[in-house]
């Protein structure tokens, strides 16, 4: 009994080291030569591994370009929801929040693997499946929000809606503009206006800070 689970473990750990190295391997050509002219070939030569071993755990590029692209998100995830729990204010934090996902849009290989490749990798019905967990998360900051008192009660799915959307619309837009600093600044300001305008206020800022 000891012995098979020993042997179960040691094929898993196999299996964790050959997607690990094929996927990394796969991330760096993606990254320096774009999707479409990476090849299989490339993949599994830089990963030290055969076609076979290849085929074993991805059935094709696209495959492999999906779980490149799903780390990535849940890399970005981690980062707004970090952002979002270093403020005090839930209101506060979804802004922070929704400026570290901006922000992570201006490092190279974010950039390159989340916004250029990813849809004519993938499609945009694939892109918005494996994003459904960062939509959720924004969902959960605004529901946090809404209890905290930032915002009033409102339906949580066409508000999440709208401002996931935007902010995603608005990393395409910040990726592919020549001055991304100055299109990231101006869309941080544009952000305030539009979450002062959700809150009820003239202004930026949380709603509830105003109560005595």
């Amino acid at each position: 009994m000891a012995a098979n689970t020993s042997a179960r473990r040691s094929q898993q750990e196999r299996t964790r080291a050959t997607t690990g190295a094929l996927v990394a391997a796969a991330r760096e050509l993606f990254v320096d030569d774009g999707f479409s002219a990476t090849t299989l070939d490339a993949i599994c030569a830089r990963a030290r591994v055969t076609r076979g071993a290849f085929y074993h755990h991805f059935s094709n590029k696209e495959h492999i370009f999906r779980e490149v692209y799903a780390a990535e998100q849940e890399r970005l995830a981690a980062v707004v929801r970090q952002a979002f729990r270093a403020e005090r204010d839930p209101w506060d934090g979804v802004f922070a929040g929704c400026r570290a996902l901006l922000e992570a849009s201006l490092e190279p290989d974010v950039r390159r693997i989340t916004l250029l490749e990813a849809p004519g990798a993938l499609g945009w019905s694939a892109m918005r499946d494996v994003q459904a967990g960062c939509k959720d998360q924004m969902r959960r900051g605004l529901a946090i929000a809404v209890e905290a008192g930032c915002i009033s009660e409102r339906p949580l799915d066409p508000a999440t809606s709208l401002l996931y959307g935007g902010i995603c619309e608005t990393a395409l837009d910040i990726a592919r503009t020549t001055d991304q600093r100055a299109a990231l600044d101006g869309s941080l300001a544009e952000l305030r206006l539009v979450l002062a305008g959700v809150s009820g206020r003239a202004t930026a800022g949380c709603a509830h800070t105003d109560r005595p």
